[in-house]
This record gives C-alpha cells, structure tokens and sequence, in this order.
C-alpha cells in the first residue's frame, strides 16, 4: 500500500531555518556585486549570490510552525521608524572566512531594531549568540586564508523602510532565501507573502 503524504502538511510540522533581515535595493545588490568583482580575486572565497545578500538582524536558526507564528506576532508589534544605512565599512573575520561590509556607525534604529528582535527570539527560546551585534552584509564565504581588504569600501546607503523574516533553503547545492513575511517601518503599508 502507496501512502500519499500532503504536502502542506510536511512543511506545516518539518521545522524551518529562519532569519528577520533587512533586505538590500537591487540596484544596491548588483552594484556591490560589482565592485566585490573588481576588489577582490576569485580565489578570495566563495560569492554570495546578489539576491542573497541582506543585513541579518536576528538569526533564529531550526524553527517550528508554532514558533515561528508567535516570532511573526510579535515582530507586527514592533513599531519601529525607518532609518538610513551606509555601508562604509569592510572586514575579514578570519575564523569564520567571511568577508562583510559594514556600518561604521550604525545608526541608532538598526541597533534598537535587532535589539528586540533578538530579544523576542530569545524569551521564545532562539539561541542568540552572546556576541555583541555587529550589522554586516556577507561578501564572500570560506576565505580563511589572508585576504587584502580593499583601503575604500562601496559606500553603499539605503533607508530601511521595512524587515522582513526569511527561510533559509539549501537545495541542489545552493542556498536560497525565501521572504516569508514583511513588516513596514513609521507608517508604511503591510506587505505579506506567504511561501
């Protein structure tokens, strides 16, 4: 006997890898794309994809439905104003072979924002890591070796009008992030798209 297993119902109970991000403009994304290109050589590491790349805000890892519902309740509560964003800064984080640009001085929203929702994450019982938050953007994986850092960064900026919470999925050897709900920032409209 051939059971036939819904579908709906294997995603509703298998825990999913979840993460709140801001996401990049697109124009931003390839524009940085670009000059990762002209800075840095193809042995440096592994790219991130242009659409992958994001500003992580709280990662929340292996998710159940059921948190992941109360993460998404709590995360409409937040009233939070935008803010502007310039990534003028670029490191190597050796240990983890990862190369990032930054915020030199991240402006005081994007701390407050990732302040609760890492918080929320953690009473919901999310591991966050103890680290203090440093808000980045991945560049490149897997450059554990010395890597010269360009002297001047793209000095990309962009005004965060929203966050969004992603699904982290590995598939055919690929890592893909899927938008799984947005919320605005000030007084903004609500976007919704469940996947």
């Amino acid at each position: 006997m051939i059971n036939v297993v819904d579908k709906n119902t294997v995603n509703k109970t298998k825990p999913r890898r979840l993460f709140f991000a801001l996401a990049l403009p697109e124009d931003m994304q390839q524009n940085i794309v670009q000059w990762r290109a002209d800075n840095f050589p193809p042995e440096a590491g592994r790219p991130i994809a242009a659409a992958n790349l994001h500003l992580t805000l709280a990662f929340l890892g292996e998710v159940s439905a059921a948190k992941a519902q109360v993460l998404q309740q709590l995360a409409g509560r937040i009233s939070q104003p935008g803010f502007n964003i310039t990534l003028d800064d670029i490191g190597h984080w050796p240990g983890s072979g990862v190369i990032w640009l930054g915020c030199k001085n991240p402006p005081r929203g994007l701390l407050q924002l990732a302040q609760l929702l890492r918080s929320q994450a953690a009473r919901s019982g999310c591991y966050q890591t103890p680290l203090p938050f440093h808000p980045h953007v991945t560049l490149l994986r897997g450059a554990v070796r010395p890597v010269a850092i360009p002297a001047k960064t793209a000095n990309e900026s962009f005004h965060a009008s929203h966050f969004s919470l992603y699904e982290s999925v590995f598939a055919r050897g690929r890592t893909r992030y899927h938008l799984v709900q947005s919320w605005p920032m000030a007084s903004s409209e609500r976007t919704s798209d469940a996947l």
